[in-house]
C-alpha cells in the first residue's frame, strides 16, 4: 500500500450494537475494494478482523481490529469494534483518534442500545458519524421503519442520503438522493438505472430532509434556502460536509454486508462526505512548561503520535497501535515517550490488516500504524520529537464494575498467571488486578462476566496459564458492643523453667464510633506486671486482633486497658505474657461481639422508565436510597449498599435496563451485619475451618 497524504485518508471506527453485522460489513467493504481475495464469514471464523481464538469460537468480536483499504485514490482505515458491552473499553481508544465513525443499525431491529451508546460516545469524543442501516437482505428488513426509530431519537440531525430499491421483497440497489441517480448491483458491479416510480415520493422526502440539514449547517445556506426554497448540489454537499464535521448532521445510508448491495456507494459517501484528518488541530500541553500546545495534522509539523491500543503477543511481543497526529514517522527516528519520560527506537513500522502485519518505510500525518517492542509505551501515551515535546490528554476508559478472585489451577503456577495478567492489562486498560490485603486474594476486575471469562481463556491460550475464578471473599470485620473486664492467666510447670504470665485487661469499644484503630492503654501501677513485659502483652493482643472470636475476621474499634496482673521472678517471660494476652482476648465472646460488613456508596445512572425497577432491586439488596438527581437525560439514583449484595450487580443492572444503565461504587464505611445474615456467615466460616482441618 502506497503512502497517502492526510487529505486522502479517512479514519473510521465501525461501532454499534452486538450482532448487527459490523464485522460482516467491514469484511464486505474490504472485498468490494479488492483489499482481500475472498469474503470471509463470521460463522466460519474466517473474517479478517475476528482472528483471536475466542472470537472465532464465540462468533463475536472481542478486540478492536484494523482493516485498511484503498478506494478511488483514498486510504480508508476501518477499525472494527466489538458491540458487546463487556468489551466497551475497546471503543474508547479508536473513537478518540478517529475523525469519523460508522454506526451500524439493523434494518430489522432499528435503533438499538449499542447504537445509542456509540452515538453518545461520538458526542463525548467529538467524532463525526455516518449511520449505515445494514442487513437490508434480511427477511422483514424495513428501511423506513428503522429510519423512523433513528429520526424519532435524533430528529433534525438525520439526513437520509440514500433510499433503498426493494423489488419483490429483494434489496437490489439504492437511489443516491444527492446525485438524483439510481444504481443496482453488488459490490463494484454497479448499473445505473432510472429512479423507479415506487420510490419517487421517498426520494423527494429524503431530498427535503437533506436540504434542511445542509441549510442548518451555515447561516448563509439557511438564508439562501429561505429565499430560494432550494439548494444546489454544490451547496448541499458543502452544507453536509460542514454539518458532518461539526456533528450537527448525520447522513444515513443503507446496504447489505452479505450480498454487498450498496457497498460501493457507502465507500463513495465515506470519501465524499466524511472528514479527513488534514489540517485538524489537536491540543496538548508542553510537559516542560505546562503551556498549551497545538499540533496541526500536516507532514511538515513536528512529529507526534498517540497510542490508542496495545496488542500482547507471546511471540512478537507488544504491538503498539498509534495514530500519527502530526509530522512523519520513519524507522530511523528516535521517539520520546512523554508519559514515561523515556526515548524509544521504533525499528520496523507496520500497517495491520487483522492479524497480518505489513512492513512500511514511513507513515504520513493522519495515518495509523503499529510499532513492536516499545518497552516503555502504554495505551494512551504520547510519542513525539524530543526537541518539540507535546503531551495529549489521556484516553478515558470505562471503570471495571465486576470482580472475581483469581487462583492458579495448578500449584506453583502463580507467577505464570500474574505475569500473563500483567501483559493482558497492557492490552486492555479496563482490566485491573489488585491484592486484597485482608483476604489475601488477588482480585481480577473487568466490565462484565463474559469479559472476565475471556481474560481467563486468553491466559490459557496465549500464556499457557490456567486459572480458577471465584466470587471474592468479603473483608468482614468484628467489633464489640459492651465493655468487659477479663483475666488471662498462663501457668505451665513441666520440669526445669516453667512459664507464668498473668494479666487483667479491660476491653471496651472506642469512644469515637468512627475510630477503627486498636488502642492499647498501660494503666499498671506498683509493678504488678514488670515494665519489660508490657510490650509483650501489647504485641500478643495486636497479633490476636487479626483473628476475631466470632468468625476469625480482624477486630476493629477496640481499646484494651492493661491495669493489673502478676508475675513469677523466675518463670515469667515475654512468651508467657503474650500467651496470657491471647487467653484474655479469647474472652471477648462475653463482650457482645458483632460482625461488620463493608458498605459502598453507589451511583446508578438510568433513563426515567427504569427508575422503579432499579429502586426496587436496590431495596432487595439491603440498599438504602439516599437521593435522586437529574444528570443530563438520565436520572442518578444515589444509594448505599453492602458489598456482599453487589457482586453480580453489573450483570443484573444491564439486564434490568436493557444495558442503558451504568453505575459506579466506592467504599463508604463498615456497618453491623443483620443478625440472621451474621449467623449464616459465622456458620459458613466455621464449616470452612473444619474442612481445612
Amino acid at each position: 500500500m502506497k503512502d497517502y497524504q492526510a487529505k486522502n485518508i479517512r479514519n473510521l471506527s465501525v461501532v454499534g450494537h452486538g450482532s448487527e453485522g459490523k464485522t460482516t460489513l467491514v469484511e464486505a467493504l474490504l472485498f468490494t475494494a479488492g483489499a482481500i481475495d475472498r469474503q470471509g464469514r463470521v460463522e466460519d471464523g474466517s473474517t479478517t478482523t475476528d482472528f483471536e481464538p475466542e472470537e472465532t469460537k464465540r462468533g463475536i468480536s472481542i478486540s478492536a481490529a484494523m482493516a485498511p483499504l484503498e478506494w478511488k485514490n483514498t486510504k480508508i482505515n476501518l477499525i472494527d469494534i466489538p458491540g458487546y458491552f463487556d468489551f466497551a473499553g475497546e471503543q474508547s481508544g479508536p473513537l478518540t483518534v478517529c475523525e469519523g465513525a460508522i454506526i451500524t443499525v439493523g434494518a430489522v431491529s432499528g435503533l438499538s442500545v449499542g447504537a445509542e451508546k456509540a452515538w453518545a460516545m461520538c458526542d463525548k469524543t467529538h467524532t463525526s458519524r455516518m449511520i449505515v442501516i445494514n442487513q437490508m437482505d434480511r427477511e422483514n428488513a424495513n428501511f423506513e421503519k428503522a429510519l423512523a426509530t433513528i429520526t424519532e431519537k435524533y430528529g433534525s440531525h438525520i439526513a437520509p442520503i440514500e433510499v433503498p430499491i426493494v423489488e419483490n421483497g429483494k434489496f437490489t440497489g439504492v437511489v443516491c438522493v444527492l446525485e438524483n441517480k439510481a444504481f443496482i448491483g453488488e459490490g463494484k458491479n454497479l448499473k445505473e438505472i432510472a429512479i423507479p416510480d415506487f420510490v419517487a415520493d421517498e426520494v423527494e422526502s429524503a431530498r427535503e430532509a437533506i436540504m434542511e440539514a445542509a441549510a442548518g449547517a451555515e447561516d448563509e445556506l439557511m438564508e439562501k434556502f429561505f429565499e430560494d426554497g432550494e439548494l444546489s448540489f454544490e451547496d448541499m454537499m458543502h452544507g453536509l460536509r460542514q454539518g458532518i464535521k461539526d456533528g450537527t448532521v448525520v447522513p444515513v445510508v443503507c446496504c447489505s454486508g452479505i450480498t454487498r448491495v450498496g457497498l460501493s456507494k457507502v465507500l463513495d459517501n465515506i470519501i465524499d462526505l466524511m472528514p479527513s484528518p488534514a489540517g485538524a488541530v489537536t491540543v496538548g500541553v508542553n510537559p516542560k512548561t505546562g503551556d498549551e500546545v497545538e499540533r496541526v495534522c500536516e507532514d511538515s509539523a513536528p512529529f507526534s503520535a498517540q497510542v490508542f491500543k496495545t496488542m500482547a503477543d507471546p511471540f512478537v511481543g507488544k504491538l503498539s497501535l498509534m495514530k500519527v497526529v502530526s509530522g512523519t514517522l520513519t524507522g530511523d527516528m528516535m521517539l520520546y515517550n512523554v508519559n514515561a519520560e523515556k526515548s524509544e527506537k521504533p525499528g520496523t513500522i507496520y500497517t495491520l490488516k487483522g492479524k497480518k502485519q505489513n512492513a512500511t518505510q514511513k507513515v504520513c500525518a493522519g495515518d495509523i500504524c503499529a510499532l513492536a517492542k516499545l518497552q516503555s509505551v502504554a495505551t494512551g501515551n504520547t510519542l513525539c520529537d524530543g526537541n518539540n515535546p507535546v503531551k495529549y490528554p489521556e484516553i478515558e476508559f470505562p471503570a471495571p464494575c465486576i470482580s472475581k478472585a483469581v487462583y492458579a489451577k495448578k500449584a506453583g503456577e502463580e507467577d505464570k498467571i500474574f505475569s500473563g495478567l500483567a501483559r493482558l492489562m497492557e492490552e486492555d486498560p479496563t482490566i485491573t488486578v489488585t491484592k486484597n490485603v485482608e483476604t489475601t486474594e488477588s482480585v481480577l476486575s473487568g466490565l462484565g462476566e463474559m469479559h472476565i471469562e475471556v481474560v481467563a481463556k486468553k491466559l490459557a491460550s496465549k500464556f499457557g496459564a490456567e486459572c480458577v475464578l471465584q466470587d471474592p471473599k468479603i473483608p468482614y470485620r468484628e467489633s464489640i458492643r459492651k465493655p468487659i473486664d477479663v483475666q488471662g492467666r498462663h501457668k505451665k510447670q513441666s520440669g526445669g523453667h516453667g512459664q507464668f504470665g498473668d494479666v487483667k485487661i479491660k476491653f471496651r469499644p472506642n469512644d469515637d464510633p468512627n475510630d477503627t484503630e486498636f488502642h492499647f492503654v498501660d494503666s499498671v501501677v506498683g509493678g504488678t506486671v514488670p515494665r519489660n513485659f508490657i510490650p509483650a502483652v501489647e504485641k500478643g493482643l495486636r497479633d490476636n486482633i487479626k483473628h476475631g472470636v466470632l468468625a476469625g475476621f480482624p477486630v476493629v474499634g477496640l481499646t484494651a486497658e492493661l491495669y493489673d496482673g502478676s508475675y513469677h521472678p523466675v518463670d515469667s517471660s515475654e512468651m508467657a505474657f503474650k500467651t496470657a494476652a491471647r487467653l484474655a482476648f479469647k474472652q471477648l465472646t462475653g463482650a457482645n461481639p458483632i460482625l461488620l460488613e463493608p458498605i459502598y456508596h453507589v451511583e446508578v445512572d438510568v433513563p426515567d422508565q427504569y427508575m422503579g425497577d432499579v429502586i426496587g432491586d436496590m431495596n432487595k439488596r439491603r440498599g438504602r436510597i439516599m437521593g435522586m438527581d437529574k444528570v443530563g437525560e438520565l436520572q442518578r439514583v444515589t444509594a448505599e449498599a453492602p458489598l456482599s449484595e453487589m457482586f453480580k450487580y453489573a450483570t443484573d443492572l444491564r439486564s434490568m435496563t436493557q444495558a442503558r444503565g451504568s453505575f459506579t461504587m466506592q467504599f463508604e464505611r463498615y456497618e453491623e451485619v443483620p443478625a440472621t445474615d451474621a449467623k449464616k456467615i459465622i456458620e459458613t466460616c466455621k464449616q470452612e475451618e473444619e474442612d481445612e482441618d
